[in-house]
């Protein structure tokens, strides 16, 4: 396989309320993308992996892709907590007004799903088309929902995560989950 790196695009910041937003803008197409990642980002190492500088590279060659990280991840500022969907929903807001997108297709990635469908429902006169992959409406189980785990299987996950978070271990998980 080709591990050829791309250079990553110029890293910029949005403003949305008091924190820094980091974004890139790759790709000069009339179409604008706006990919709303999962819970872990950042925008400039996602071009050192070669599957994922590919999937992007392919994404920017039909259209103006904007790539950020949400509050707390990658290069945007960190926050205190749990930011509220309505804020990281702003966030979205935020970068859209720096890039001057006024219409753009919304991909949103595993947890980035539940931010895009709140965008979308907020602003769809913003909205040309609604993409999502890897999301869920709930995650743990519940009334019409038989296939999410436990809240004790979910708590067992996240104390999982606190403790191995930035291990070898996470790491290793993180391939085999691949």
């Amino acid at each position: 396989m080709d591990t050829v790196r791309v250079q990553a695009p110029k890293t910029r910041y949005a403003r949305s309320g008091d924190v820094h937003i980091a974004y890139q803008v790759v790709g000069d197409h009339p179409v604008d993308l706006i990919y709303v990642p999962g819970f872990v980002s950042n925008v400039e190492l996602g071009w050192a992996d070669p599957n994922r500088a590919a999937f992007f590279r392919r994404l920017a060659s039909f259209s103006r892709l904007v790539l950020f990280d949400k509050r707390g991840t990658g290069l945007s500022d960190r926050v205190q907590g749990m930011p509220h969907l309505e804020t990281r929903m702003d966030d979205v807001r935020a970068v859209l007004d720096a890039v001057e997108s006024d219409r753009t297709a919304i991909m949103g990635v595993s947890e980035g799903g539940p931010i895009s469908v709140l965008f979308a429902a907020t602003y769809p006169e913003r909205v040309a088309a609604l993409i999502l992959y890897g999301s869920s409406a709930r995650v743990v189980r519940g009334p019409g929902y038989p296939i999410g785990p436990t809240p004790a299987e979910a708590e067992e996950r996240a104390q999982w995560f606190e403790r191995v978070w930035g291990t070898d271990e996470f790491v290793e998980q993180l391939q085999d989950d691949e």
